[in-house]
């Protein structure tokens, strides 16, 4: 990231789509400032209601991820809070939900890597899922709080991936939190993911959301985030 000590906040959303940091920093944060752009990866730090904060791109997947979390924690990130989109296994679930993951199942090989083989359940923080759900319980939001899935595939050969989940009780798929939730664990660090769900995901079909309607989801997702960061302090 070639980032220095101090450029970060020690409360860092992470999105995993550079204009997604972008548009957080400029949309949300006071006197925004970017502190990095190596390969694209955009970081940026402000202040939200008077507290130091940041907001730092992952890319997709959890390598790339697993970079980010490493160097953020490195450079003295403490709470780092996923902020992105999911696919909806769950069939009560509407397009632009919430969801507030308590875990995420590794169906990647970063996690594996990482734990050598050794079989391991990554977890987010309580003190950020507490804080999370609060605040949507504030905010009249009634999220779905659970585990989830996360994948190294966009493109799931699983012939009915729905049924096989749902059945097992996860809630969504994305792409990254599992080795968020890792690293977070064994560097002393806490960690959190919030969702809103972009594609329901069914038996037959995969149903995308309306850009207009994901915006408006999105944006009160990040308020949200955003207070449940502040919680802590």
């Amino acid at each position: 990231m070639r980032a220095e000590p101090g450029d970060f906040a020690e409360s860092v959303l992470l999105p995993g789509d550079p204009r997604r940091a972008e548009y957080i920093a400029e949309n949300f944060f006071e006197d925004a400032k970017l502190v990095t752009a190596e390969r694209g990866m955009l970081g940026f730090t402000g202040t939200y209601r008077g507290n130091p904060v940041s907001v730092q791109t992952t890319g997709m997947g959890c390598p790339s991820t697993a970079i980010v979390v490493e160097e953020l924690i490195g450079l003295g990130a403490k709470n780092l809070l996923r902020v992105g989109t999911c696919g909806g296994y769950h069939p009560e679930m509407q397009l632009g939900d919430l969801v507030i993951a308590t875990a995420a199942t590794a169906q990647d090989g970063t996690v594996s890597s990482i734990t050598q083989g050794v079989p391991y359940a990554p977890a987010a923080h309580f003190d950020l899922v507490h804080a999370a759900y609060h605040a949507a319980e504030e905010a009249g939001r009634k999220p779905f709080l659970g585990p989830i899935v996360s994948a190294d595939l966009f493109y799931d050969p699983e012939e009915d991936p729905q049924a096989l989940w749902h059945s097992l009780g996860v809630l969504a798929v994305e792409m990254e939190a599992s080795v968020i939730f890792t690293l977070a664990a064994m560097r002393g660090a806490r960690a959190g993911c919030l969702l809103t769900v972009s594609d329901a995901i069914g038996s037959n079909k995969v149903e995308r959301i309306q850009d207009s309607v994901l915006k408006g989801a999105v944006d009160e997702m990040v308020t949200l985030a955003l207070g449940t960061l502040e919680a802590l302090h």
